[in-house]
């Protein structure tokens, strides 16, 4: 599956010289608590022939919709359009998208080479400025045109904020079927816009929970929970479907999560009817523990520098969210408000770190910083909970229960996403109920 996926990525040119003031107009600073969306043109990518024109139609599609859901950009509708582009190489008349209030214009075009693949070559241009801002080309086989899709919109989204893009990416979640007291669990994988969503386990002979991507390679790890058996700690090869027990332990093993540099996972595990964190090295199978309380502790997850761990203890009387050095030392408590503060998650920028919060028969997401300052919540409902972060730090996804029935029982869960300024909430299509996401690193 990864070879038909690869890119063989030629950047033609990059434009390495601009007018300052120009730059600074289209800039856009996603550090503010509140941005304005840019309004931005993306014309249907110009077809080398007829062949093309259908992959250039849907491709542009793509482009669209990942740009409008970043909730940076207001994509401008198409029929407001006045310029007529013919070729991605021509200057386009910067007039006719100012009258439209464009601030910014991309330019595609999708040529047919004589290989069987396309060449997709993009400009985006600074329309007030009248300055190229960059240009890029990807030679691609032709079926792969949704990803080279992705890849013009991280390279747009780049330009604009001068930070990584996270739409050449994917998913994986636990996909629920059947009544909700007998669920059947199964992992699927899907882009991060929900297109190609495909099975990874059968959910037959156990259930699948919280799968955690690792930041290296093509791999996961994820609890697999059997009738009458504590559940254990899996890791799943995704090129080649191969999965193998991560160790044999009597009591139970959950909430597992790879190292920043993939070379271990984090884990709790259940001894004499209390849980503790430890760390497991993958190449030695050799477990440490790094805490040693009475109280419960779970859902480790180490920062990216490989330095602290984060993790969740009821120490204190109620589950709060405590942080402590890579080795165990130091343990420290960062949540002092009302409720029970879970499921830390750390940013890949190392900034902040995300949880779950209940309080009052509400669920919340929110970001604290790992000092414990700077609490933000981002979303509030019945049931909110299992954020994980888009490679860039800049978006958080979740899972969502919502209830079927006036009483709010029943409940049915779905996937949604929420950037970090709490204002950019969004339901994410999946095939039927989805539970416990985890969002890849950006596809190599």
């Amino acid at each position: 599956m990864t070879k038909s996926l690869r890119f063989l990525l030629t950047v033609i040119a990059v434009a390495s010289a601009m007018m300052s003031a120009a730059y600074a107009r289209v800039q856009i600073d996603i550090t503010k608590g509140t941005v304005e969306p840019m309004p931005i043109a993306v014309p249907e990518f110009i077809s080398s022939s007829d062949q093309t024109a259908g992959v250039s139609r849907d491709l542009t599609g793509v482009v669209m919709a990942d740009l409008d859901r970043s909730g940076l950009f207001a994509v401008i509708d198409q029929r407001a359009y006045i310029e007529n582009l013919t070729s991605v190489n021509v200057r386009p008349k910067f007039a006719d998208w100012r009258l439209i209030n464009a601030q910014v214009l991309v330019v595609g075009e999708v040529t047919q080479l004589d290989d069987g693949r396309i060449e997709v070559a993009t400009r985006v241009w600074d329309v007030y400025g009248d300055e190229q801002l960059g240009a890029v080309s990807f030679k691609t086989p032709a079926d792969n045109w949704r990803r080279a899709a992705h890849k013009v919109a991280d390279y747009v989204y780049k330009a604009l904020t001068g930070e990584s893009g996270y739409f050449d990416t994917r998913i994986v979640f636990v996909h629920e079927s059947g009544p909700k007291q007998h669920k059947v669990k199964r992992l699927m994988i899907m882009d991060q816009d929900g297109a190609n969503p495909a099975p990874l386990t059968d959910g037959l002979n156990y259930q699948a929970l919280t799968p955690r991507f690792s930041p290296t390679q093509q791999q996961i790890t994820y609890m697999a929970l059997f009738d009458n058996k504590p559940g254990q700690v899996y890791l799943f090869n995704i090129e080649t479907g191969e999965q193998e027990q991560l160790g044999t332990f009597r009591g139970m093993t959950f909430a597992p999560r790879f190292s920043p540099d993939g070379t271990q996972v984090l884990l709790s595990m259940e001894r004499g009817g209390n849980s503790d964190v430890f760390k497991m090295d993958l190449a030695t199978r050799r477990l440490t523990r790094l805490t040693d309380n009475p109280a419960v502790d779970v859902s480790p997850t180490m920062s990216p520098d490989g330095k602290r761990i984060a993790f969740t203890s009821d120490r204190g009387g109620t589950p709060q969210i405590y942080v402590m050095n890579a080795d165990g030392s130091d343990q420290k408590r960062i949540t002092f408000g009302q409720g029970r503060y879970m499921t830390p998650v750390w940013s890949p920028r190392g900034d902040l770190i995300a949880f779950t919060r209940q309080y009052e028969g509400q669920f919340y997401i929110g970001v604290i910083r790992p000092d414990g300052t700077g609490e933000r919540l981002l979303t509030q409902s019945y049931l909110d909970e299992g954020p994980t972060w888009a490679p860039n730090g800049r978006v958080i996804m979740f899972y969502r229960e919502t209830p079927t029935r006036a009483d709010g029982s029943g409940g049915e869960d779905s996937l949604w996403s929420v950037d970090l300024t709490g204002r950019n909430l969004r339901r994410i299509r999946t095939p039927g109920e989805a539970s416990d996401p985890a969002w890849s690193p950006l596809l190599p």
